[in-house]
């Protein structure tokens, strides 16, 4: 039977031997491939959900670390968007290291060790506008290569840099250059593979400061702050460095006597000191001291041209029914906002202001003159929020700790947009 011209196998045998059949052949291979190609190279075409991260993992594979951690595309816009505006939300694939992946990490903040538990572990910061990438040790240690940093301030400062140590350790091997402990005043730390170093240096006024004894030469807890002159420790080390990230605050609460060239101008919670000098505020204090320290680094003719400085602001405390001695922190998760507005002591949200616009005038005079770049970590109403972060009675000191931030924990966000805030591109002013 001979077979119709309408017969579907005739239909084929007809298409297969004629000559325009092999061109559509080719174009059709060609366009599935190109498909392919398409899809395979396009980092928004598919959404990888991130695994959840098993708490005992040790992988220190710095190759592969970067890889095994599904990050949000790179956003050219993301420049333009508030790092610290935003709300804590629940990761599971949260913490990025545990106590048992970071060898360097003090007792006193490994609150999981304490009995504290890795609730507050589960949290990462996301801002209103944008996904703040997680922080890689490979990028961070890449962008850093052959340069020094320094955290300037006190044990907060030291805070930071523990947890920036703790999560570079997911990566490369840090070597101590000096004796160290974890209540190490100054500490260095170098990164061979990179040719980067990190180091920690205490001055909790950021200026000149003695402490006032007794008869018996015991310390009063009280101290003469010399506002008109930067510590030298501190100081000294300025023309070094590449990065500096710089903070205090908590010290200044206290009774403190204030001096300018030399002459005693007033002090700071003293309504009862008996020199006769007036209480000039603690605003009055913190801004005199952010000051200095911002003109020095401005008029410093021996530092690096393209000297990066950065101004983390104000941490918060969250103790309840007390103070450093006999208060307490017992939250279980973060604060609302409203809790925020209603419980958050002014005077940090004071020292927050008074610090940002001091970074504000340095900055307008120091781009003027084309010297280096100034930002502004502002990590404050974020970690107001966190009163589940810190080590509470789970600390090694007999007393609470509600200063000081848990490893890992809320303080890791710190280094978060430390590396976002390095790494983007500068189309506006941040102030």
């Amino acid at each position: 039977m001979k077979a119709s011209i309408n017969d579907p196998i005739m239909e084929f045998k007809v298409f297969r031997n004629s000559p325009c059949s092999v061109l559509f052949l080719v174009l059709v291979v060609s366009s599935l491939s190109l498909l392919f190609i398409l899809l395979s190279s396009n980092p928004s075409a598919t959404i990888i959900e991130p695994k959840q991260q098993s708490i005992g993992n040790t992988d220190q594979n710095s190759s592969n670390f970067s890889s095994s951690i599904a990050q949000p595309p790179i956003d050219e816009d993301e420049v333009e968007c508030d790092l610290f505006a935003g709300r804590w939300v629940r990761d599971a694939a949260r913490p990025v290291y545990t106590n048992s992946t970071c060898t360097m990490m003090p007792s006193a903040r490994n609150c999981a060790a304490h009995g504290k538990g890795m609730q507050h572990a589960l949290w990462r910061w996301k801002p209103d506008g944008c996904e703040l990438r997680r922080f890689d040790p490979v990028d961070f240690l890449s962008t850093v290569r052959g340069k020094k940093m320094a955290f300037v301030g006190d044990s907060l400062a030291r805070n930071q840099m523990e947890s920036l140590l703790c999560l570079l350790s997911q990566a490369a091997t840090a070597t101590p250059e000096d004796a160290y402990n974890g209540y190490s005043k100054f500490q260095t730390w170098h990164y061979p593979s990179h040719d980067f170093t990190l180091l920690f240096i205490w001055a909790e006024f950021l200026v000149e400061a003695k402490e006032r004894t007794d008869a018996n030469g015991t310390g009063t807890d009280a101290f003469d702050l010399h506002l008109d002159r930067v510590s030298p420790v501190w100081a000294e080390k300025l023309p070094e460095l590449h990065y500096l990230i710089i903070s205090a605050g908590n010290w200044f609460i206290r009774k403190n006597y204030l001096y300018d060239d030399g002459n005693l101008i007033g002090c700071v919670l003293c309504n009862n000191n008996d020199e006769d000098v007036k209480d000039l505020g603690l605003r009055y204090a913190v801004r005199r001291a952010f000051r200095t320290s911002f003109e020095h680094i401005s008029r410093c003719r021996d530092c690096d041209d393209n000297l990066v400085t950065l101004l983390r602001t104000f941490s918060s405390n969250h103790f309840e029914d007390g103070g450093w001695f006999d208060g307490r922190c017992n939250r279980t998760e973060p604060l609302s906002e409203v809790e925020v507005r209603s419980a958050a002591p002014q005077r940090h949200w004071d020292f927050r202001t008074v610090q940002v616009e001091e970074m504000g005038r340095m900055k307008e005079g120091s781009e003027r003159e084309g010297k280096g770049r100034m930002e502004v970590l502002d990590v404050t109403k974020a970690m107001m929020l966190r009163a589940d972060g810190h080590p509470g009675a789970s600390s090694l000191a007999t007393r609470s700790d509600c200063l000081h931030w848990c490893l890992p924990g809320p303080v890791d966000m710190w280094n978060d947009v430390l590396l976002a805030t390095l790494k983007k591109k500068r189309k506006r002013p941040l102030l």
